[in-house]
């Protein structure tokens, strides 16, 4: 089987194609057939040693694909099952622990960027059966931290205000749940095509954050004040999604594309009653929860465009121009 593995120190020049041999599952584990998977900020951090990870590390934490052999006193699966990669294989469900954020495939330990992977069963859940395996392979990462932001941590009511930022996958998957649920969106990008596109895809309001720098008194002008911002830019953002909050209104901080330190305005913050909370991923409890949810309303994700295993540097590149609208595939196929 092929695989792509990073080289220390990392960069996307050290990205290489590799062949190994398959492994045969022990007791508690699965082998998948692996058949998509999909670019996360994560895997980025990864690819360019960022983030330092073993040397020869394959990258890639999300992953769709067939069950192709099962180990001793695994019950949960089946040859032949379709199925999709847990972000954190150790988290089953409850609140987070240190214990259960460990084992992050592509990360602690080998991913996806592989045809063929060996891993424990709590390593996957089942895929939504109405998707294929492109689509699945966009939900571990970031379908699954869109569904907690929105639903598992927070209780939004039909017409209420959420606000997005940018035209990313967990931006975009927001955008799908928000109106699933019956609530408003307001949605910010810099490009006047992203902001048409994101009319088309349901929002009910845009703002060019370029050319309104204060696009948060204008988000609350426009709703009255949000309930919910999705926050992925970090501290380049964070003072004007504050200024965009109703009062006891909340803020899912999920990314950091701005950067990992900042202020935030906290007497507009606690004037608001307001609450803010670290999203990273979710359990496999959650995952299930989303599965569910997204069959009953034949949700899908989008996906902007598809690279194979050996393009991987050229999708992270792809990644890097910010052309891209919802997510970047990668096809095992």
């Amino acid at each position: 089987m092929q695989h792509i593995y990073v080289a220390k120190p990392g960069g996307l020049d050290s990205l290489a194609l590799g062949e190994s041999s398959p492994r045969a599952p022990e007791a508690g584990e699965i082998q998948v057939r692996v058949h998509a998977s999909s670019l996360n900020y994560h895997d980025y951090l990864v690819a360019t040693g960022l983030l330092p990870v073993d040397d020869l590390r394959i990258p890639m934490s999300d992953g769709a694909g067939e069950v192709t052999a099962v180990g001793e006193g695994v019950t949960g699966f089946a040859e032949g099952d379709r199925v999709m990669s847990c972000f954190f294989p150790n988290w089953e469900s409850g609140g987070a622990t240190l214990e259960g954020l460990l084992g992050v495939p592509g990360d602690h330990v080998d991913g996806f960027a592989s045809e063929t992977v060996t891993m424990a069963a709590s390593a996957f859940s089942p895929m939504p059966s109405h998707m294929s395996f492109a689509e699945a392979a966009t939900l571990p990462c970031a379908g699954l931290t869109a569904w907690r932001a929105l639903v598992e941590e927070t209780s939004l009511q039909s017409g209420e205000w959420v606000l997005v930022q940018g035209t990313g996958g967990v931006s975009i998957f927001a955008l799908q749940i928000a109106k699933a649920l019956g609530c408003k969106v307001l949605a910010t990008s810099s490009s006047e095509a992203k902001l048409q596109k994101l009319k088309d895809l349901g929002a009910d309001e845009v703002i060019n954050y370029r050319e309104q720098p204060e696009w948060g008194r204008q988000a609350a002008e426009i709703s009255g004040g949000v309930s919910l911002v999705v926050e992925v830019g970090g501290p380049g953002t964070v003072t004007q999604s504050v200024r965009a909050l109703r009062v006891g209104g909340a803020i899912s901080m999920i990314g950091v594309l701005t950067g990992i330190s900042g202020d935030v305005p906290l007497a507009e913050f606690f004037q608001r009653n307001a609450t803010m909370s670290g999203i990273t991923v979710g359990s496999r409890h959650h995952q299930a929860n989303m599965t569910k949810a997204f069959e009953e309303w034949a949700l899908r994700p989008v996906l902007d465009r598809s690279f194979a295993l050996r393009e991987l540097a050229e999708a992270f590149r792809y990644q890097e121009s910010g052309q891209h609208f919802g997510k970047i595939g990668l096809d095992l196929s």
